[in-house]
């Protein structure tokens, strides 16, 4: 049963963020494009003789609009990715807010790297104890690494997450 509404809950959410994803970009972004275009050109242009004279017809001013705009909106999001802070603050919550920064992701790292990691140093703990290289803090803390991989390993959580999560 709980099972069942965890499924549901996850299949509400994902559907959720489809619509937002697929809307957002194949509707509402066309859809704003060409209602600013008309409403700039038929409120603005339209009502400004000067600026009538320099562009007379919608079409034009639409190629026109595109062809400035187009390198514009390309330089000013190349800005926004490279040189704002703005980027950095957003991946910042994205990364308080991800789940998968406190536990391992389905997957290759659940599956392969971190077992490997799990083996070399269980490995290499033994090979420094046989040896009689390792004194006992050192020993201690790679028994805490072994504790948060073994943790990790069964789906639990390591460090502190900022958001309560399952």
């Amino acid at each position: 049963m709980w099972d069942q509404k965890l499924k549901l809950e996850n299949l509400l959410f994902r559907s959720w963020y489809y619509f937002r994803l697929g809307y957002n970009t194949y509707f509402s972004f066309p859809i704003g494009y060409v209602s600013t275009l008309v409403t700039v050109y038929y409120l603005a242009i339209r009502n400004v003789p000067g600026l009538q004279d320099l562009v007379p017809r919608f079409l034009i001013f639409c190629v026109l609009g595109t062809a400035l705009l187009l390198p514009l909106s390309v330089a000013i999001g190349w800005i926004h990715m490279k040189r704002s802070l703005a980027l950095r603050s957003e991946l910042d919550i994205q990364v308080e807010a991800n789940p998968y920064n406190y536990k391992l992701p389905p997957g290759y790292y659940r599956e392969v790297l971190f077992p490997t990691l799990q083996e070399i140093l269980t490995g290499t703990i033994q090979l420094l104890d046989e040896k009689g290289l390792i004194d006992s803090s050192r020993k201690k803390h790679l028994g805490e690494l072994q504790q948060k991989l073994d943790a990790l390993l069964q789906g639990g959580y390591v460090g502190r997450p900022h958001l309560k999560m399952r």
